[in-house]
């Protein structure tokens, strides 16, 4: 890192701030953090070379090297990722002053002074928790903006009257509120330094239960998420890497790439970041739903819990008996004994795992009908090569695809009814698909996904029959490598004591398991959005149907949630509470906060979205905007589309700006064409709507045009043809 002049960089009106006597001390200690931060990431990076290097090892060895390799990895792509930009600012308490300087990381020099406390540490949390009705013990607050690496503002607040010395003279607004109308961007911007209290109150809550997050647009809820999840990570022992760690669902895939940096920047890159569609392998290419009946159908949870029977109809045990020819003799098996065999399956095991377990209580109830001593590890291979034993099982408890279980309800009335007998007959021949039963919807996608829980893997079986092929033909060519160094070492005439010595180790357990070679074992492909995860937060949750519910539900057992969302901005409507509904999907514990703030619509957008969504819900959680950008909605006609646009990107060298509800309109670099259900969660400076009252009727339409319209930080635009 070269060497640094000065950390600041403020434009000419703000040169009162660059006074020496205000700034002194920063530079002092932004000259300490450049040289820790260019040691620590030379000593982050020969640790990491030196792990590559390092013999891989076997079993648990080898997945602790690679976990360190990891989490080396992510510290050093973190460090590396900013400068003296990891500093967010400094705190000064009543009692000591001395600043204590928070960063996105903790950061201490060579002989451990702490240099940076990270935001996330307790001691950190008056940073982002103090008012002036509760200092926290602070004396002052300094915040910084900064500007391609350099200082381009700072903020200082006080909190008593030792507190102003050594201040520059006070802004009006805080750092937050005069940051608000700065350009958006592609990606959402960094807003770690100016979280404001009721905010950082959510972000550090306990990880118990479910926390919902109610709050209208703009209040920072998907900050909240996002902040939160790094939070949970760094203070919960209980929600570590290896307890589960954390999942992140967003509602659709424009917003996890608005939302790509900011885990990162925070210092985590290890929450697992996922849309629904994403937890099923069908999403991919699942279509919405062209009949809303049918939709409504499948929401249920009802129809979810139809799984089990659907499954539950393939464990039948076989109602005949039947004779079974060994080597050593004929042995009956009878009806009960199928029974007692397919009650062997472990609760909870998945259908295509569990036919192993019934096909060992099977070899075990025929082997105690042998007289005599019978070898069973021989004697369950004999019976491996019993065609009609074989056949009967694979029949009554065969391996099932969840495709092929959720494609036959759709086709097969008799099954659907049978296992989903609530519905009338009017809508099991609703749900009938009359062409492909497998051209998957998003509404398919719970049930593809508990049939798959429910059923497991269906290579699972063979896999391990495989790994167990491989190490039993290991350890019987090892028996042998063993018997020929015995011989060997007896014939080179080793003597009683080195001879039963050197047998005692190669005959011994660890020896027999040491020898054999596990890396030839086939590796699974892991699926790191199967769970179970220790925490799971979601945002624009107001959306889940009970269905969907479900799918996190199976993720999380632990129900602990962070759910954020806006009943106001449900498409299909949300009369319930928060509370109500979430239990009504399974969850207990559940406690909810609210944000009412708006800090990122302008009050003249505000004044004119509000009463499009009261005149569809009354009694709907309205923010309250603290700013106004003193630009006024402009209303015009569609013909006027090309000209509002170049007029705005002549007048803005940055900024993003964004059409909803033009299909037809080609999206550029800088101009973004979205419909308003996948405008959500977004953020644009300028919001050019193209026929609102054509976004549909009844709540759906009302809820559209409400987003869309909240979408814009700086200014809308309405035009109608």
């Amino acid at each position: 890192m070269p060497a640094l002049l000065s950390a600041f960089d403020l434009p000419a009106h703000l040169a009162p701030k660059a006074d020496p006597t205000l700034i002194a001390r920063d530079e002092k200690h932004f000259a300490a953090i450049a040289q820790s931060l260019e040691q620590t990431i030379a000593d982050v990076s020969d640790r990491l070379d030196a792990q590559r290097k390092a013999p891989g090892g076997i079993g648990r060895e080898a997945m602790d090297r690679d976990l360190e390799i990891h989490r080396l990895t992510g510290r050093l792509r973190a460090l590396s990722r900013f400068g003296l930009d990891l500093c967010l600012g400094h705190i000064v308490t009543a009692d000591d002053p001395e600043p204590v300087y928070i960063g996105r990381l903790g950061l201490t020099d060579s002989e451990g002074r702490r240099l940076l406390l990270d935001w996330r540490a307790p001691a950190a949390e008056p940073f982002f928790a103090a008012t002036h009705a509760d200092p926290m013990g602070l004396a002052s607050r300094r915040r910084y903006r900064w500007t391609d690496g350099l200082i381009s503002d700072y903020w200082d607040e006080v909190f008593t009257a030792d507190g102003l010395e050594g201040h520059a003279a006070l802004d009006d607004q805080s750092a937050f509120i005069a940051s608000l109308g700065g350009n958006r961007s592609a990606r959402m911007r960094d807003v770690l330094a100016t979280i404001q209290s009721d905010q950082d109150a959510i972000i550090r809550a306990g990880s118990r239960g479910a926390l919902v997050v109610d709050g209208g647009p703009g209040t920072g809820k998907t900050v909240v998420a996002l902040h939160r999840s790094a939070y949970l990570l760094y203070s919960d022992p209980r929600l570590g890497h290896s307890r589960g760690g954390v999942l992140f669902v967003g509602p659709h895939r424009p917003y996890l790439n608005y939302v790509s940096d900011v885990l990162p920047s925070l210092g985590e890159e290890g929450v697992q970041t996922c849309i629904l569609q994403d937890l099923v392998a069908e999403g991919a290419g699942a279509q919405a739903e062209s009949d809303p009946e049918v939709a409504r159908l499948k929401s249920s949870a009802g129809m979810v819990k139809a799984i089990e029977k659907a499954v539950r109809f393939y464990e039948e045990p076989p109602t005949k008996g039947m004779t079974v020819s060994t080597d050593w003799a004929d042995v009956w098996l009878s009806a009960d004994d199928w029974a007692e065999a397919f009650d062997a399956a472990g609760h909870g095991t998945p259908h295509n795992e569990a036919r192993e377990q019934v096909w060992e209580e099977l070899v075990a109830i025929l082997l105690d009908k042998l007289d005599g001593d019978v070898p069973g590890e021989l004697f369950e291979r004999s019976l491996r090569h019993d065609e009609e034993l074989v056949t009967t099982l694979h029949r009554a408890w065969p391996l099932l695809e969840a495709a092929d279980l959720v494609g036959d309800l759709w086709s097969v009335p008799a099954y659907l009814r049978m296992c989903a007998p609530w519905l009338s007959p009017d809508e099991v021949r609703k749900l009938k698909r009359k062409e492909v039963p497998q051209a998957w919807t998003v509404s398919d996608l719970p049930l593809l996904d508990a049939a798959r829980q429910r059923l497991g893997d269906p290579e699972a079986a063979r896999r391990k029959r495989r790994q167990e092929a491989i190490l039993a033909a290991q350890r019987e060519q090892m028996a042998q490598v063993v018997d020929n160094l015995i011989d060997a070492a007896s014939a080179s005439g080793a003597d009683g004591d080195d001879g039963e010595g050197l047998v005692t180790m190669l005959r011994g357990q660890d020896a027999q398991v040491s020898l054999v070679d596990e890396s030839e074992l086939p590796p699974a492909d892991p699926d790191r959005l199967a769970g179970p995860f220790a925490h799971v937060v979601v945002d624009e949750a107001q959306e889940l149907t009970d269905a969907e519910w479900q799918m996190l539900l199976l993720r999380c057992p632990s129900r602990s949630f962070t759910i954020v969302g806006d009943r106001a901005q449900a498409r299909h409507g949300f009369t319930e509470s928060w509370q109500e509904r979430l239990e009504r999907a399974g969850l207990d514990r559940v406690s909810v906060e609210s944000l009412s703030v708006n800090y990122r619509t302008p009050e003249e957008v505000m004044t004119e979205a509000e009463p499009v969504i009261r005149a569809a819900l009354p009694d709907a959680n309205v923010p309250t905007s603290i700013r106004s950008s003193g630009i006024p909605v402009v209303h015009g006609s569609v013909a006027d589309l090309d000209s509002v646009l170049d007029s705005w990107l002549a007048a803005h060298a940055d900024g993003i700006a964004c059409v909803i509800g033009d299909p037809a309109f080609r999206a550029t670099s800088r101009v973004r064409s979205l419909t308003p259900e996948l405008a959500k969660g977004l953020e644009f400076d300028l919001v050019v709507l193209i026929d609102p009252e054509n976004f549909g009727e009844g709540i759906e339409g009302a809820v559209d045009r409400y987003v869309a319209m909240t979408r814009a930080t700086q200014r809308l635009v309405v035009l109608t043809s």
